[in-house]
């Protein structure tokens, strides 16, 4: 199981619909057929404002994720409104490759769409695991 993670923290200058829209998204895509299930919440004490997990069986439900429709629809709406992301993993797969079998498919991901490249590079702040070195 994966419990793939994003953490944000938003621009101080977007509207409440803004807001509604991106956290709406959030939520059709833990309705996803690839998700498992989802949490979204407030995040308190690490320096973000928002989290939201989404349980993943394995990697090909990860690639599912990835590249459905929703979550690349939601991607190019919300990545201008952040002001901080972070994405991680969290696994019981023992496999040492896992973080580079991860890395590979955000990889992939990037690969398929330039759009997508544009606007990640243009976010303030982007760590974790869908931060590919040599992206921005």
């Amino acid at each position: 199981m994966i419990y793939h993670g994003n953490r944000l923290t938003l621009k101080k200058d977007i509207t409440s619909e803004q807001f509604e829209q991106a956290l709406a998204m959030w939520h059709e895509q833990g309705r996803m057929p690839a998700v498992e299930s989802y949490f979204i919440g407030r995040e308190y004490g690490a320096g973000f404002e928002w989290n939201a997990f989404f349980g993943l069986k394995d990697l090909d439900a990860y690639w599912e994720y990835l590249t459905h429709p929703l979550h690349t629809r939601s991607e190019r709406f919300a990545l201008p409104l952040m002001e901080k992301f972070e994405a991680y993993d969290i696994t019981d797969d023992p496999d040492p490759d896992f973080p580079a079998k991860v890395a590979e498919l955000q990889k992939r991901h990037y690969a398929e769409d330039p759009e997508l490249v544009r606007l990640v590079r243009a976010l303030p702040s982007h760590t974790g695991s869908s931060a590919v070195p040599g992206l921005g």
